[in-house]
């Protein structure tokens, strides 16, 4: 994870990195972000999280100087919008953190789809994102399969999901790096 500017400490979480990805797409607000993040929005179908969380990311990466706000969007018989736009250093977060590969098996079906369906919304090409993911996977199916074999009781179960998760994982990369691309 990266830490938040301003805040060290502070680690972005997943709803923080689907904000920032939204306003960094361009001319965004509150609203629109919790739509997408919506369990049926555009977003929400891989990763969803509550309004209340939407608003305290948006926030947070306010706080952090990662996002500004650029105006108001005044519509009649609607409340007023708060305009968004990311900051070259919110901008520059985005890219790398779209660039990085998932650090955890666990983390794959959600990081690393979202990622996925970010660089496909900027119309980019996914194969560096996917060659980084399979980079990490390898040594890790590896390391898994060595602790299986050694593996009794629970954490035989446990060694085994990680592990099947990662080769499935393997699998998704080849045929999607294999795949043309539409």
């Amino acid at each position: 994870m990266v830490a938040m500017a301003g805040d060290p400490h502070r680690q972005l979480a997943l709803a923080d990195w689907a904000a920032l990805a939204l306003v960094a797409e361009g001319g965004a607000h509150g609203w629109t972000v919790v739509r997408a993040m919506a369990p049926d929005g555009e977003v929400g179908r891989v990763w969803s999280c509550s309004r209340a969380r939407v608003y305290r990311a948006l926030h947070a990466l306010t706080e952090a100087g990662w996002i500004v706000e650029t105006g108001v969007s005044r519509v009649e018989m609607r409340p007023e919008r708060r305009l968004l736009a990311a900051t070259d250093g919110g901008r520059a977060a985005v890219t790398a953190w779209l660039a990085g590969p998932a650090e955890h098996v666990r983390d794959l079906r959600s990081e690393l789809l979202l990622k996925l369906l970010f660089v496909d919304r900027a119309g980019g090409d996914p194969g560096d994102l996917l060659e980084a993911q399979r980079a990490v996977l390898e040594p890790m199916a590896v390391r898994f399969r060595e602790r299986l074999e050694r593996a009794s009781g629970f954490e035989r179960m446990l060694m085994s999901w990680r592990l099947e998760t990662c080769l499935a994982a393997m699998r998704f990369i080849a045929e999607a790096t294999s795949a043309p691309r539409r």
